[in-house]
């Protein structure tokens, strides 16, 4: 499974560990990822999303799972986010159809 934010698609870093005698060393910078359950309103079923905390704080600013997908341009979000947007935007026009 890949390092990488689901929403905000930050991943890891590389860096140098750097001793008090000046001595360098390659290190990797790690994102603080958490596994994420967000209750989708449109799809009525909790998503599950590998997130970093900086991404589940961007949700629930903005509203949520689906408002914040909504909202952002595609070009902003990583693919699987992507994938989940269309996903919500086809559940939502059947769930329109059905009402009309």
């Amino acid at each position: 499974m890949a390092r990488r934010c689901g929403i905000t698609g930050k991943g890891v870093l590389a860096g140098n560990n750097v001793s008090h005698a000046n001595n360098k060393s390659r290190r990797r910078f790690l994102p603080n990822l958490q596994d994420a359950s967000f209750f989708s309103d449109v799809l009525g079923v909790p998503v599950r999303m590998r997130l970093s905390t900086n991404g589940i704080r961007t949700l629930e600013h903005n509203g949520g799972l689906d408002a914040f997908l909504m909202t952002t341009p595609n070009r902003r979000l990583p693919v699987e986010a992507q994938v989940l947007k269309r996903r919500i935007l086809r559940c939502k026009i059947k769930r329109d159809a059905a009402a009309a």
